[in-house]
This record gives structure tokens, C-alpha cells and sequence, in this order.
């Protein structure tokens, strides 16, 4: 396995991709789900299996898929990308990677933690291909974790929601009631509070779970942010995939602050309607990590185990390609000083 050291310098700055490209390389189903070897096989290249919200959210798979198009342009080979499907179980996500595997496409990675228990089995059947992971930690001698430090993002957006309010009140907006984005709720609250003690966080989560369409249902995310600014908010940070673009909506139509998540949401095509309102993103860099990967496998030299993108690393961060990020007093020097200290452990941030 390498040190995550080596594996961030080909990672940093692939998330600033454009991520509003059309072009895809997907591929057909193959529904002959076999245990047998996948030794032999000629290397297609990389294949992404997406999760909820397809491509096209504007953030959390979009991110994955710019990994994707640098892989293909640099190495020169064939790629594939696949959408989930509506209601869909873990018996048709593990045919979907193993589908992916038997074709001759290495490495393959399941972007999102749904894909947990279907990559675990599939992996232990097909051991000569590397598979990779977001947001999960899966076992096996073949699999890459690719997990984040998504408290600290966040607690960058605390400090900047502080700084930026004028009414005292800002709002979180998370997809799904689930650990991962709990992660953010709390980096979030608590780079608000060791900011300005007197801000008050509303929070709300959309759903229970993803399949209610918690990160895949932008009225959703529009009624929540409306239901914040209702009650003060005028900034508000949200956490919810797909769910997040009607969160934006509803910032700029009220005229207040929206923090987006994961890719700089500033500069999607998508949203230019709303940009004047998107404050700043919490960043990931998804496309890093899948690159990251991707560039370890045609080396020679898989990447496995668990591989943790933080500040530390440029793994996570904060987008300030707003102008007006640099124009609100207090607001980059507060943000610069906490990045220091999560980075030299004088900040602990909370995940939950």
C-alpha cells in the first residue's frame, strides 16, 4: 500500500476540473453476475458506478466523474460510467460491479457508501481487479477506501457562515439522517459557535434515508432552505446532493447566502443563474481521489486500504472563487486561521 502522501500529489486541484462536461464512456449491462477469475482480461481503464443523483448533481458525482475524463484523456483508454436506478437493492449494485469487472474495466469504484456491501462481495470474487470506495471503509486486499475529512471542510463553512451573517441566524440542510453527513452538521456547527458563540445553526434533514430521495430531490431541498430563511436564516449551508440545487435556488431567490458542498459550486455551468449567491463550498476532492486511484493501477502499483483526504492534504477545503468571499471584513483571515489550527491540532474538530 502507499502513504497517503504519495497518493494526494497526483490528487490536489482535480476537483477545479470543469465538471459540467457531457461527453460519457458508459457501457452496456451484462447480467452474467459469474464468480469466476478476472485474470486475463484486457484492462479497459477506469469505470465509475454512480450514486444517488446520477450525474449531473453539480457536486458529489459530477466531481467523481471529472476523475474520470482526466484517467481517460491522460492514459488514452476506455472508460465507463453507470447510473443507479430508481429503488434499486444491493443485489443490483453488486451486478452492476461485477459486470464492470468481468468486462475488463480496472479499477472500478463505487462512488458513495451504498455500494458497502455489494463491493465487499464482489471484490473477493474478481481479486485481480482493485476496486475503490467513497465514503466507505470495505475490507479486502483488492480495495481502496477513499474516505474524506469532511468535519474539517465544514468547519471552514462555520467560520464563513459567522462571518458572514447579519442576522445571527444560519441554517444547515443535510439529505439524509445518516452518519457521513453528520460528519458536516457538526464541523459546521462548531466552526459557527468557536466563531461567534451568538449565531444561532438551524438544522434540518431531508429524509431517513437516501432511497425517501433524500439527495436526489431539489423541492425537497427548496422547502427546507425556504423554512430556514422564513425563520432569519440568511445563510445556509447545505450537505444533499442533488436535493442542494434547490437549496441554492431558494438562497438566491430570498437574495441571501448559500455554502455549497463538495465541488466549487460557484463555477457550475448549472447553477450560473444563482453563482452571485453561492458564498463558498465545502471541497472534496472526489475527482482527485478517483484519479488518484486510477493513475496507482496503470503504475503498476494499486492503491488499498483505507486512503483519508484532509486539510492536511489539500484533501478538503474551501472554494473562494466568489469575489465577494474577499470582500466581507474578517472573512478570509478568520478562515485561514482556523485552517492552521485543525492542521496543527490546536482545532479538534467534532464528527458528530
Amino acid at each position: 500500500m502507499r502513504r497517503i502522501s504519495r497518493l494526494t500529489r497526483v490528487a490536489v486541484g482535480i476537483a477545479s476540473l470543469a465538471l459540467a462536461a457531457t461527453a460519457c464512456g458508459g457501457t452496456s449491462s451484462d447480467s452474467d453476475n459469474d464468480s469466476g477469475s478476472d485474470g486475463g482480461k484486457e484492462n479497459l481503464g477506469l469505470a465509475i458506478a454512480y450514486d444517488i443523483g446520477g450525474k449531473g448533481d453539480q457536486s458529489f458525482n459530477d466531481a467523481a466523474f471529472a476523475g474520470l475524463e482526466k484517467a481517460k484523456d491522460e492514459f488514452g483508454y476506455k472508460t465507463a460510467d453507470i447510473e443507479p436506478t430508481e429503488g434499486e437493492t444491493d443485489a443490483d449494485k453488486e451486478q452492476r460491479l461485477a459486470s464492470l469487472a468481468k468486462q475488463g474495466y480496472n479499477p472500478v469504484v463505487g462512488v458513495g457508501f451504498a455500494y458497502g456491501p455489494a463491493m465487499e462481495a464482489v471484490a473477493a470474487k474478481y481479486p485481480d481487479t482493485t476496486f475503490g470506495i467513497i465514503d466507505s471503509v470495505v475490507e479486502g486486499d483488492n480495495v481502496a477506501s477513499l474516505v474524506f475529512a469532511e468535519e474539517q471542510a465544514s468547519y471552514l463553512a462555520g467560520v464563513a457562515a459567522a462571518k458572514a451573517t447579519k442576522t445571527k441566524t444560519v441554517g444547515f440542510v443535510g439529505g439524509v439522517d445518516i452518519p457521513l453527513i453528520h460528519k458536516f452538521e457538526a464541523g459546521y456547527k462548531q466552526g459557527v459557535t468557536d466563531t461567534d458563540p451568538k449565531v444561532k445553526v438551524l438544522s434540518q434533514y431531508l429524509t431517513q434515508t437516501a432511497e425517501e430521495g433524500g439527495f436526489s430531490s431539489p423541492d425537497k431541498g427548496k422547502a427546507a432552505a425556504e423554512g430556514q430563511i422564513e425563520k432569519n436564516a440568511d445563510v445556509v449551508y447545505q450537505a444533499a446532493g442533488l436535493s442542494g440545487q434547490g437549496v441554492i435556488e431558494a438562497a438566491a431567490k430570498a437574495k441571501v447566502w448559500a455554502i455549497g458542498v463538495d465541488s466549487d459550486q460557484y463555477e457550475q455551468e448549472a447553477l450560473a443563474a444563482y453563482k452571485d449567491y453561492i458564498l463558498t463550498s465545502a471541497l472534496k476532492d472526489v475527482g482527485g481521489a478517483v484519479y488518484a486511484l486510477a493513475k496507482s493501477v496503470e503504475d503498476g502499483e494499486p492503491l488499498t486500504g483505507t486512503q483519508t483526504f484532509d486539510l492536511k492534504v489539500d484533501g478538503v477545503g474551501l472554494s473562494d472563487s466568489n469575489p465577494e468571499f474577499a470582500e466581507i471584513e474578517g472573512l478570509q483571515d478568520a478562515v485561514a486561521k482556523a485552517k492552521e489550527g485543525i492542521i496543527d491540532g490546536s482545532i479538534k474538530v467534532k464528527t458528530e
